[in-house]
């Protein structure tokens, strides 16, 4: 029992702060279910978005000139020089990905005739916020060591999705939007490119970004689904309707060992919260991209998240679903130019004959 004694003195020097450090090396803990992992208080470095309103009593001439100041302080710099080209695929390069809403699931047929469902991802308003140098980006230690800096410094993009007015969010938050020219956005996410793949603070990303054929990885929150018991959570079986059992139809059952183990293991299968953790859905491929109201479509309905939940999409980390030749790159003045919808060669049209010989 004397290594059950030090593990538990560990854990409480853990908690209570006294993990002595000694020559850079640090005490690690393996992670036990029983250690609390949910955070619902946002974190201390997080900045307040919303401001408390209050009624201003302006007049119709006062909120005009307030809307006109609002443009002039928040125009883009890119309207009067035009920007890059976002950076089309190339193997070896993590580019940016794009900020999207789950907004329904659609069945779609093949060519072969086989019924598939697929989750319609809405790209609304994405645009450029910030760059942040790898330098700036890696100064956590442990990131660092996880990416391997030293190897393949990494760099991130701030994008935003969904301008509003200015005036519902806090002057430090809305601050942040006067480089890129842009409304301050209700949605706020950073991608971790390559410093290669760096674009101008302003630019604009639409579902073109991607092309049809292409695996990408969805990011987002599951459902809430609050506490749940183990038949919900777990799958459990349960217990006998019939026969003698009394109250006992739901619950799970033992959940200890005996002999010199009696106690519960940590991991154990247990009543608690389920959903509401992010996940992610890797080698989702696009069958279909609406270029006008920028709706991508992926195959599959299991994406997380619940309706009109913001989900992140990006290039797929899969090295059997990755592309092997370099993308193209599709301009604004490309993009006006391409047909409604853009179809996989896979994909059954309902304009074209069901009957091919």
């Amino acid at each position: 029992m004397n290594w059950c004694r030090s593990v538990q003195s560990l854990v409480k020097s853990a908690f209570s702060g006294k993990i002595r450090q000694e020559s850079s090396n640090y005490a690690q803990l393996r992670y036990m279910s029983r250690v609390k992992s949910r955070h619902t208080a946002p974190r201390h470095f997080w900045m307040k978005k919303e401001r408390a309103r209050y009624p201003e009593e302006l007049s119709s001439e006062n909120e005009a000139f307030l809307r006109e100041v609002v443009s002039d302080r928040y125009e883009s710099p890119l309207r009067h020089h035009p920007p890059a080209a976002p950076l089309a695929y190339t193997p070896g390069v993590r580019r940016c990905g794009l900020v999207a809403r789950k907004i329904a699931v659609q069945p779609i047929w093949l060519s072969n005739g086989k019924y598939v469902n697929t989750t319609l991802l809405h790209v609304a308003d994405n645009h450029v916020v910030g760059y942040v140098p790898p330098e700036m980006l890696n100064q956590n230690e442990v990131v660092r060591r996880r990416w391997k800096e030293q190897y393949r410094p990494l760099a991130g993009l701030v994008v935003g999705a969904d301008q509003e007015d200015p005036t519902k969010f806090t002057k430090e938050y809305a601050n942040m939007f006067l480089e890129a020219g842009i409304m301050p956005t209700k949605k706020l996410t950073r991608f971790t490119i390559s410093p290669e793949a760096a674009l101008a603070p302003g630019t604009r990303l639409r579902a073109t970004h991607f092309q049809v054929g292409d695996y990408v990885d969805v990011y987002a929150k599951t459902r809430e689904r609050g506490f749940q018991g183990v038949m919900k959570r777990w799958g459990f079986a349960g217990q006998p309707a019939t026969h003698g059992a009394t109250k006992t139809h739901r619950r799970p059952g033992g959940i200890g060992s005996g002999a010199q183990k009696s106690r519960v293991w940590p991991g154990q299968k247990m009543p608690g919260h389920m959903g509401g953790q992010y996940r992610n859905l890797r080698g989702l491929k696009i069958l279909r991209i609406n270029t006008k109201h920028d709706i991508i479509y992926v195959l599959g309905h299991a994406v997380p998240g619940d309706h009109n939940d913001y989900v992140l999409i990006h290039d797929t980390v899969l090295p059997l679903r990755r592309r092997k030749e370099p993308g193209t790159v599709i301009t604004d003045e490309e993009a006006a130019q391409l047909p409604e919808d853009i179809f996989h060669p896979d994909v059954h049209q309902m304009a074209a004959p069901s009957i091919v010989f």
